[in-house]
């Protein structure tokens, strides 16, 4: 079932190992196939060096195992809510990737400093609130999707804008049109978030990007009037 899915999950979670985004267990990646609303992610727990791509879970929308041996990722129900709330993303990553925790650990927004940033993030890249003591016993990686989707309403954000996110005392949520895309992403958001401590090291007063550039370099690259590359 969904083997095509399945081999591409895995090169996915493969990918995150070959980028240095993850060490241990520290991440997952996961798909969705749209046709029939089941998601493929990674099995919890396993070691990327030991996985196989049968070993990926396959579960519905409402999180029951369709087919596989192993439990899935302990972050699948914070996939699963955004599949559910946001239907043009079809893959969504999770890591704890040290420059991105890092800003998620003192619990602020990535600021829009350069063009690098401007040429994916169409603006700040978010950190949420931190969870109440209820949504942490109850329901915890729920909730946690629930406030990253709270986060991106309240600011007005686009998820193919914004396509990824800072979970306050977290980590980095990214997600796109690809399993490979999100981890493209997440690999692009840890690149920006190295940058902007080092840019706030080096000029304490440092301003954001002017609004008119930011527009020029995002959309450049995306929306109907982009001209960037073949």
């Amino acid at each position: 079932m969904l083997e095509k899915l399945k081999q591409e999950v895995y090169d996915a979670n493969i990918e995150l190992v070959t980028q240095n985004l993850v060490i241990y267990t520290w991440g997952n990646v996961s798909a969705i196939d749209r046709e029939t609303d089941l998601v493929v992610i990674k099995p919890s727990g396993v070691k990327y060096d030991r996985m196989k791509p049968s070993d990926m879970v396959v579960v519905d929308l409402d999180g029951n195992i369709i087919e596989g041996e192993m439990k899935p990722s302990s972050d699948t129900p914070t996939h699963l809510e955004l599949y559910r709330c946001f239907k043009h993303i079809n893959g969504v990553v999770h890591t704890h990737s040290e420059w991105a925790t890092s800003w998620a650990q003192a619990c602020r927004d990535v600021p829009s400093y350069g063009t690098t940033h401007a040429d994916y993030f169409y603006g700040d890249i978010p950190c949420t609130r931190s969870l109440t003591k209820e949504e942490i016993k109850t329901n915890y990686e729920l909730n946690t999707g629930k406030v990253i989707i709270e986060t991106l309403v309240k600011k007005n954000y686009k998820p193919l804008e914004m396509p990824g996110i800072i979970v306050s005392n977290h980590g980095p949520f990214t997600w796109g049109e690809s399993a490979m895309d999100a981890v493209h992403n997440a690999k692009v958001v840890e690149e920006v978030c190295k940058m902007a401590f080092r840019t706030e090291k080096l000029n304490q007063t440092v301003k954001k990007i002017d609004d008119h550039l930011l527009d020029k370099h995002y959309l450049r690259k995306h929306g109907k009037n982009a001209y960037y590359g073949q």
